[in-house]
């Protein structure tokens, strides 16, 4: 069976708050460790019938690039759900879901600009 590693490194201030966030693959196109601004991780207990949930964000992630992280999660959600249990009505509720916030957030950072 193979096996493949993925590797998480926060970086934390001298407050313990994430500073730096590197990460590696075994399977990533690129090599070496990769910057990120953010991670969210979910894991499906299947003994508590519940999720574990880990998020964490350096404290120089921007709150548009944080707003346009969830909604590009939601957008992957969508897709996952499509491939994975063929419920179209679900994927084309959370798309739209995505799709109502990327307007939303267009206009808050057109707001923004003045």
């Amino acid at each position: 069976m193979k096996k493949s590693n993925i590797h998480l490194e926060v970086g934390l201030d001298n407050q313990e708050i994430p500073d730096t966030i590197h990460w590696t693959a075994d399977d990533a196109p690129s090599e070496g460790k990769q910057e990120a601004k953010a991670f969210s991780l979910s894991i499906w207990d299947s003994s508590e019938q519940g999720t574990l949930k880990i998020d964490l964000w350096t404290k120089d992630m921007e709150v548009f690039e944080m707003k346009r992280f969830f909604i590009e999660i939601l957008s992957g959600m969508s897709d996952t759900i499509r491939n994975s249990t063929q419920d179209e009505i679900m994927a084309m509720d959370i798309d739209n879901l995505a799709k109502d916030f990327t307007k939303r957030l267009e206009k808050e950072m057109q707001m923004a600009k003045g």
